[in-house]
């Protein structure tokens, strides 16, 4: 029980808990910003194999 009481004043484990806050924002962003390119090149593609189609 002790050991949790110091766990909780500790400003160290409050750091931990920020920097693994922010971690996870920024991994949230990034799976974001690859699946909406992804999209965007899944529709480039479609669009130029259905030109190609066309013009064969």
């Amino acid at each position: 029980m002790h050991n949790l009481y110091r766990l909780m004043r500790s400003t160290r484990a409050a750091t931990a808990v920020e920097y693994g806050l922010i971690i996870a924002l920024i991994f949230l962003a990034a799976v974001s910003a690859v699946g909406n390119v992804a999209n965007s090149t899944s529709g480039m593609w479609n669009n130029v194999s259905t030109a190609a189609q066309d013009n064969m």
